[in-house]
């Protein structure tokens, strides 16, 4: 039977690598042209805001969302809140499935494209999120 120290310690690996994820694709973010989401993500702020966020806001904006939300999760910082942030914006991350299906699927509905393929991972890290959430509380 695991002790509560290592059911910690596996936890914090747990927020630490979904952390250092959320911290290097959204430092991406902040670099013109450096990040091979960012048209993808452009595309869908623009599409769940009508177009109100000019783009060169609007990832900047995402950037230091997931920023945070890394360092947030490294620093084990307010967790159950940053972990609230991180599962919004991975429901969020799903849009291009339903606003892009050109982009996300070769064949409809189970033939993804890579774009789509690289959305519907985010399913492990919900799941990880959950399980970090349910640890805290």
């Amino acid at each position: 039977m695991k002790t509560l120290a290592q059911i910690r310690k596996n936890t914090n690996l747990l927020a630490w690598s979904i952390g250092l994820v959320y911290l290097w694709f959204g430092a991406l973010k902040l670099f013109p042209g450096i990040s091979p989401a960012e048209q993808l993500a452009t595309s869908t702020i623009e599409t769940l805001t009508f177009g109100l966020i000019p783009s060169f806001l609007s990832i900047k904006l995402l950037a230091i969302w997931e920023v945070v939300v890394g360092i947030g999760l490294i620093l084990n910082f307010k967790r159950n809140l940053i972990i609230k942030l991180a599962l919004v914006h991975m429901v969020f991350t799903f849009t291009p499935l339903f606003s892009q299906t050109e982009l996300s699927f070769n064949y409809l509905p189970y033939g993804f494209t890579l774009v789509g393929q690289y959305i519907v991972k985010n399913v492990i890290i919900i799941a990880a999120l959950l399980h970090l959430y349910r640890e805290d509380n």
